[in-house]
């Protein structure tokens, strides 16, 4: 089996169009559409500065086919949940698309500066470039950012890995990646954050939020690794 990534610019779909123009924000659907026919509601939740997030369910609800918006906490807080009621009928839905192809993915996409971020899991059977031309024949872009073979040892650690990784946005990779290098993380460093602002080409207090918010995701992470293997 084989771990596929995909980033894919949705064009039409109102969280990627608008998400396009609020670069700071990051989106991660976070539960199963419930509903029938033609009004389905999920819960989303939002990641970023308060006034982009609140710019963003401003536009995002004037969407024709998002019906309601109702956020279920402040917007002031790490994790901002939002419940959205759409018009399924006029969402096209990059899911669906891949249940159609029968292509197994993982729940919980991400959505950062207009683009999606998918996870597919592919067997023999399953041809990679039928699957990108047929996103792409829809109206969409496609890039692959990932495809390697998955070991039958390691493979549940490889998929939570990769999952925690591929939640980040790709500032705050860039930037950990950049601390990373720098050897920020050695124990005698000599590596200051504006040194890695400097490298990235951004301000050294934009720098900080981007580490910090990509060092609490994968401390999150290993964790749960760590109390997993202690029990």
């Amino acid at each position: 089996m084989r771990e596929v990534t995909l980033r894919i610019r949705h064009h039409g779909e109102p969280e990627s169009d608008i998400s396009a123009d609020y670069p700071a924000i990051t989106i991660r659907s976070v539960s199963s559409m419930t509903g029938s026919a033609a009004e389905r509601k999920r819960i989303i939740e939002i990641t970023g500065p308060e006034t982009s997030i609140a710019g963003f369910l401003d536009e995002f609800e004037a969407a024709e086919p998002v019906l309601d918006v109702d956020a279920l906490t402040p917007l002031d807080v790490p994790r901002v949940l939002v419940a959205v009621t759409i018009d399924s009928y006029q969402w096209d839905s990059i899911s669906q698309r891949l249940t159609d192809l029968g292509v197994h993915y993982r729940t919980g996409a991400t959505i950062a500066a207009g683009w999606e971020r998918w996870t597919l899991y592919l067997d023999d059977a399953d041809d990679l470039n039928e699957i990108v031309e047929s996103l792409e024949r829809a109206g969409n872009e496609t890039d692959l950012v990932r495809n390697v073979e998955l070991g039958t040892v390691a493979e549940q650690e490889q998929l939570e890995f990769s999952r925690v990784v591929h939640e980040l946005t790709g500032r705050q990779r860039e930037v950990l990646g950049t601390a990373i290098d720098l050897g920020y993380y050695r124990p005698k460093k000599e590596t200051s954050i504006e040194d890695i602002a400097d490298t990235v080409g951004i301000a050294s207090t934009t720098a900080w939020e981007h580490l910090a918010r990509a060092e609490r995701k994968v401390m999150e992470e290993v964790g749960k690794h760590v109390n997993s293997n202690q029990l």
